[in-house]
């Protein structure tokens, strides 16, 4: 986190479920989300500052969304739609998409791009 204190001082909106909400181009700075479900539309959403920690998005459209100084940890994406989302400066340690470590696919590219 690039604070030093607390980014997730916006509304409290912990453990709530969003369902078949359209909330497109919803701006959300510095809100807690965790635990929040979602089942909604959330393209070219702003997350900025925002816990989303054991989040659990399921049939979600994060088209074109964007992501900066987050909390994913423990988050689950299921059914989701991430086309052009933006996702920085991450920590991706035990990420998985389908299963696979994103660490051990972005270490293949990496190194299928050096001709190694």
């Amino acid at each position: 986190m690039t604070h030093d204190s607390n980014p997730f001082d916006g509304p409290d909106l912990h453990g709530q479920t969003y369902s078949r909400a359209n909330m497109s181009q919803s701006n959300f700075d510095g809100v807690n989300l965790a635990e929040s479900r979602f089942f909604a539309v959330l393209s070219d959403a702003t997350f900025n500052d925002t816990n989303l920690a054991r989040a659990d998005f399921d049939d979600v459209n994060l088209a074109d969304a964007r992501f900066h100084n987050i909390n994913l940890h423990n988050a689950v994406f299921d059914n989701v739609n991430l086309s052009n989302a933006r996702i920085s400066n991450a920590n991706l340690q035990g990420m998985s998409i389908n299963g696979v470590l994103v660490s051990d696919l972005l270490r293949a590219y990496e190194e299928k791009s050096q001709g190694r």
